[in-house]
């Protein structure tokens, strides 16, 4: 399971956008075509706070867009990623105790 990444502030990232260390300010459009990302919706999202986490891999896409390591906007949080299927636990058929 991979962990999920959780933005440490909205105002960071709009800092690192406005600042990046490679090149010209980006627009969230322009960032999430950076980054990689299908849609531009999560880069807003993020922003507004609408949405705190994404995967490992787009955290390191966005940090490395911008120019920035990705513990400088990015912090690991103790949640796996929803979309991967979770292991059940086996039973062995005695009650919890």
């Amino acid at each position: 399971m991979s962990n999920r990444y959780i933005l440490r502030s909205p105002d960071k990232l709009r800092w690192a956008m406005t600042y990046p260390r490679r090149g010209t300010p980006y627009s969230v459009r322009e960032l999430a075509q950076a980054a990689g990302l299908p849609h531009h919706s999560l880069i807003g999202h993020l922003l507004t706070g609408a949405r705190r986490t994404c995967s490992g891999a787009t955290a390191q896409r966005i940090a490395e867009a911008v120019g920035m390591g990705i513990h400088t906007l990015f912090a690991t949080t103790a949640s796996p990623d929803p979309t991967e299927p979770t292991q059940k636990k086996a039973t062995t058929g005695e009650p919890d105790a």
